[in-house]
């Protein structure tokens, strides 16, 4: 806690100067310029603010600028990157710069990462980013930047790039249908939380190397395309809350990432350059430092999917998670789901699925989120294992299901071959009391109308008097 003593400014033979997840407030020290040896400087995680001190142009030998989560603002493009000639990673994600990318951070030549996500950076991505050939992970997301066609266009041409994060951005652009090329080594493509219109582009075919697609929270539609099982390392695929339609394509269970434990063991397991934060995925919040530790994924949540789930859905043997939730899919929940034995997140809610849960689901023993809740399912809760784990809300909006953790018991089925007990001797009583109730009922009715008739002939008895007199 406290501040950044400006006495530390005079450890000049300091390399390497490392106070993240401290605290920290107050201001960079101004004259850290001081600190002319200095390799790496490491303070995220705090409570600093203020501008980037001019000073620290002086730290020409400076390889890592790790600034993210904290309050630093002011122009970026004020502040001179240009004499950081050793610079590999700079990242000042979670601050409150603004302003466009500062053109001297593009003379960095030596740059591999950069994120300048969560500010307030505006404008378009120049050309001059082609000036940085290692440049193999960027992530811009969430600032205010425009013109995607112009950005794809330019990014894909960076020949190393494998980690491209644009979520946040374009807001109601269009993303491009075609005319994108290149982008051969990348691995990791987010372009979620832009409503964007448009549909799935096609040119995603050809980028043979993709592992990590997540194109959720826009406003595509149309159909999902049967050609994206020809992408052979795609393992994570994010397409929620989109307006996507139709049915799911049994091409998408022929995933072959998500099919075979072979294809998943050869995702690379290289460390990002930098960390990968996911603030929110269905109110979770983890950070990645590979891509192996993604869990294989498939979501199509809120959109309007409809039609059965494919019984082929079984043949994604590798799947963690699969998300169906707040779609209009039909029909039954496919016992082939079971055979799904790394899954650990089932979302089926609110559809219109019928018929009863397989308790061939109860053999998931990873299984350890579940939810049917609002559709049309029906019977007995599957119990045993994981499902004595998971609570009433996992199947509320289903009123005709019963059994643990819901408070309506199941009834005893009777012998359809045979009247159920005390059958008989109720129709035996309707036989008996029958006639008697009507012969009484009719009486009263009778004798009501003389009754009228007395207190005064003018008296007009109501409609259904007359009707049921009439009747009778």
């Amino acid at each position: 806690m406290g501040k950044i003593d400006e006495s530390i400014t005079n450890l000049t033979n300091l390399r390497s100067l490392v106070l993240s997840d401290n605290m920290l407030s107050g201001s960079i020290p101004h004259n850290i310029g001081k600190l002319s040896l200095l390799e790496k400087l490491e303070l995220h995680t705090n409570l600093l603010n203020g501008m980037l001190p001019l000073s620290l142009v002086n730290c020409t030998k400076l390889q890592l600028l790790i600034l993210r989560f904290n309050s630093l603002g002011g122009r970026l493009s004020d502040f001179d990157f240009s004499g950081f000639s050793q610079l590999t990673k700079v990242d000042l994600n979670r601050n409150q710069f603004s302003g466009v990318l500062p053109k001297s951070l593009f003379s960095c030549r030596s740059l591999t990462a950069i994120r300048l996500s969560r500010n307030k950076l505006e404008g378009e991505i120049s050309p001059d980013i082609l000036e940085l050939p290692s440049l193999s992970f960027l992530s811009l997301s969430m600032n205010i930047f425009k013109n995607l066609s112009q950005a794809l266009n330019i990014l894909s041409r960076l020949g190393k790039l494998t980690t491209l994060i644009l979520n946040g951005n374009f807001f109601n652009e269009t993303l491009p249908a075609s005319g994108i090329s290149g982008f051969q080594e990348l691995n990791v493509m987010q372009l979620g939380d832009c409503m964007l219109f448009g549909q799935v582009p096609i040119w995603l075919m050809s980028l043979t190397n993709i592992e990590h697609v997540n194109l959720s929270d826009n406003n595509i539609n149309g159909k999902i395309p049967g050609w994206l099982q020809y992408l052979p390392n795609l393992f994570f695929l994010d397409l929620s809350k989109n307006l996507l339609s139709g049915g799911l394509p049994v091409e998408l269970t022929r995933l072959p990432a998500l099919a075979t434990h072979q294809v998943l063991d050869q995702v690379k397991n290289d460390k990002f350059e930098l960390p990968m934060f996911k603030v929110r995925l269905h109110g979770s919040s983890w950070q990645y430092n590979c891509l192996a530790s993604y869990r294989p994924l498939l979501d199509l949540s809120y959109n309007n999917l409809s039609g059965d789930i494919p019984v082929e859905i079984g043949n994604m043997k590798s799947i963690q998670a699969l998300y169906l939730s707040n779609n209009y899919f039909s029909g039954t929940i496919p016992s082939s789901i079971s055979n799904l034995t790394n899954l650990e997140t089932l979302e089926l809610s609110h559809n219109l699925l019928s018929g009863e849960i397989p308790t061939s689901l109860t053999s998931l023993n990873f299984l350890s989120s579940f939810n049917v809740a609002y559709n049309n399912l029906q019977g007995s809760v599957p119990t045993g294992r994981q499902f004595d784990t998971f609570s009433n809300q996992s199947y509320e909006g289903n009123p005709r299901l019963c059994g643990p953790p819901l408070q309506k018991s199941c009834s005893k089925r009777s012998d359809p071959s045979s009247p159920p007990s005390g059958h008989k001797k109720g129709l035996d009583s309707e036989m008996i009391y029958g006639p008697l109730l009507g012969f009484c009922f009719g009486f009263g009715i009778i004798l009501t109308c003389q009754l009228h008739c007395m207190l005064s002939e003018r008296t007009i008895l109501p409609r259904w008097i007359h009707r049921y007199f009439i009747w009778a």
